[in-house]
């Protein structure tokens, strides 16, 4: 197990390269497409995208059974949200991984029957839920954070005596004390912040493959890039990997 583990990260690693360079591919083209006398760029970045996309899929063969592993270490979780939202995730995911295995299959020429357009909304559908029940582990995680933040600054203006403000005062400035609170909460944490920052780059494509938020490779790209960073970042120092015991 303690090998199959090692492998598997460093699979996730290259995996997240390679996810890297294909957003990074999308973006490029999409920022170069409109220009003129680019048309040969754009060709041979999409022609990359692709290869790139094409390799993906090889290092994703053991999803499933990480998938499986995520599943049974997160049912032990002692919180009871985050329990629920990472053991639903992963299960989804178990599922994702199971249709994205499919889908390979298909586009190698092992089973030529396979319904393509099916099995790919299952696959971003399970792909969404997945995410969907992550952030709001995410935003539970915030939310703890955000009231311990807020009872330490309660006990510090208490222990100084520092004046309140007026009602008028929180009304107007109450989105202010929010946004910082967040930033703040976020700033003590950096594997909540890197997660909660992953899933909402990844969220993008599987909102666009189900037509729930039509956007354009552009912003996809974007998102998938500034994803695969986090991931690297977290494969790379697995201590800024966020932890729920």
């Amino acid at each position: 197990m303690d090998v199959f583990t090692h492998f598997s990260q460093q699979t996730q690693g290259r995996e997240r390269l390679f996810r890297a360079t294909q957003y990074t591919c999308m973006l490029l083209r999409y920022m170069l497409e409109p220009k003129a006398g680019k048309e040969k760029v754009v060709l041979k970045l999409k022609k990359l995208e692709s290869s790139v996309s094409t390799g993906r899929k090889w290092f994703r063969l053991g999803n499933v059974v990480h998938a499986v592993q995520a599943t049974q270490q997160s049912i032990h979780v002692t919180a009871l949200v985050p329990r629920l939202c990472l053991t639903l995730a992963n299960v989804n995911r178990v599922v994702y991984s199971v249709c994205d295995t499919i889908l390979w299959v298909r586009s190698v020429g092992l089973a030529s029957g396979i319904n393509k357009e099916k099995w790919r909304v299952w696959a971003a559908r399970h792909y969404y839920y997945s995410l969907l029940l992550s952030l709001l582990r995410d935003l539970y995680e915030i939310s703890l954070q955000m009231d311990q933040v807020a009872r330490d600054r309660a006990k510090k203006e208490k222990s100084q005596k520092l004046p309140g403000h007026s009602v008028a005062d929180e009304e107007t400035e109450w989105l202010q004390s929010f946004l910082l609170l967040l930033f703040q909460s976020l700033k003590t944490h950096p594997p909540l912040l890197l997660d909660t920052v992953k899933n909402l780059g990844d969220i993008l494509n599987p909102l666009d493959q189900l037509g729930i938020y039509k956007s354009n490779p552009g912003i996809i790209g974007f998102g998938g890039l500034v994803s695969s960073i986090a991931g690297i970042i977290m494969v790379a120092y697995p201590q800024m990997k966020l932890k729920t015991h």
